[in-house]
């Protein structure tokens, strides 16, 4: 069962924030740093996406459209029926982040390497993953404005902030795209370290407010077991409608893989970043729920696909077969009784 070494990062980062929280100006400049890091990612991301592989993804409608209710429909649902467990499992902001975790986008670069070990239709798991990034930058504040309401801290003003700290930046990396994707490619792995390191940043901002606001005292090691119980009820349930629910819509073995990987998980670099707009002081509870899902789901993924990397392919079979009916047609033949 892995573990992701950035889990490990982010714990850490975690209780950085417990022991030394930024607060003053120090908070305030953690504030600013983690701000600008948020804008430099989602910038990152526009650039990043080839609007051209974007628009040939489109041909495969019916796949994407199918991981796209499964991330922003049949999510949101399970999400609210979580609700009848508050108070016995969840108390209410764990609740909330809970909530927030099923409006979060999916994954791009774990979708697509779990397809490709499960050898399932890996250009689709690409597609299926940038589209609902894309789509997740402007439906999960929506969906967050109807659901989570100012329970979850969304106001109009957070709506603004949402466009001008993710959206702006990600078509600004869009447009330029065309100028600096070259450069991009190149420093793939440099520019994947800011990624990372920028999430940091906004974790680290997020727990230092939790810990200034001194929240944590509403969570006991009892609430994080019911948490964690919840969660993976969660995953197997998105992981049943994905594989089961394509198949019922006849889509193939290659196709249903992708499905399944792209529509149960959740994105924790996307997820991360709308919670401490979306919740401010509260973002560190609001994103705990999330960041022991994307731990979950990586494990138990990584299971499935391996698995799954050993089912044999249609093709596999079929020439497996072949040579036994030959032979038994060789068979059939040299026994057959002769006349005369």
């Amino acid at each position: 069962m892995p573990v992701d070494p950035y889990i490990l990062l982010l714990l850490g980062t975690v209780g950085l924030a417990a022991l030394v929280p930024a607060r003053g100006t120090s908070a305030d400049v953690a504030s600013g740093a983690s701000t600008a890091a948020i804008a430099f990612l989602f910038f990152l991301y526009g650039a990043r996406l080839s609007t051209r592989e974007a628009l040939d993804g489109l041909k495969h409608w019916r796949l994407h459209v199918t991981v796209l209710a499964c991330t922003f429909v049949i999510f949101p649902l399970l999400g609210l029926a979580a609700r009848g467990l508050v108070p016995v499992f969840l108390t209410d902001p764990l609740y909330q982040g809970l909530l927030f975790l099923t409006l979060v986008p999916s994954t791009i670069q774990s979708s697509i390497a779990f397809t490709s070990m499960a050898r399932g239709n890996v250009p689709a798991a690409i597609c299926a993953g940038s589209f609902s990034s894309l789509v997740g930058i402007v439906i999960t504040p929506l969906l967050a404005a109807a659901l989570l309401g100012s329970s979850g801290g969304f106001s109009a003003d957070s709506l603004l902030e949402i466009v001008l700290q993710l959206l702006v930046p990600f078509l600004a990396g869009q447009v330029t795209r065309r100028w600096i994707g070259g450069f991009i490619t190149r420093h793939k792995k440099v520019l994947g370290l800011v990624d990372r390191g920028s999430i940091l940043l906004v974790v680290y901002t997020a727990f230092s407010e939790g810990m200034v606001q001194g929240i944590w005292h509403q969570v006991s090691p009892l609430r994080l077991g019911g948490l964690l119980i919840v969660e993976g009820v969660l995953l197997a349930l998105m992981l049943a409608l994905t594989w089961y629910g394509s198949k019922a819509l006849r889509f193939g073995r290659e196709d249903r893989i992708a499905i399944q990987f792209a529509g149960s998980k959740k994105s924790l670099a996307s997820g991360l970043p709308m919670a401490s707009v979306l919740f401010g002081a509260h973002a560190s509870l609001a994103v705990l729920p999330l960041m022991l899902f994307h731990q979950m789901q990586l494990m138990v993924c990584a299971v499935i696909a391996k698995r799954r990397s050993h089912d044999p392919l249609p093709e596999e079979t079929a020439d497996l077969s072949a040579p036994e009916s030959a032979a038994a047609s060789r068979t059939s033949v040299g026994t057959a009784p002769r006349s005369g």
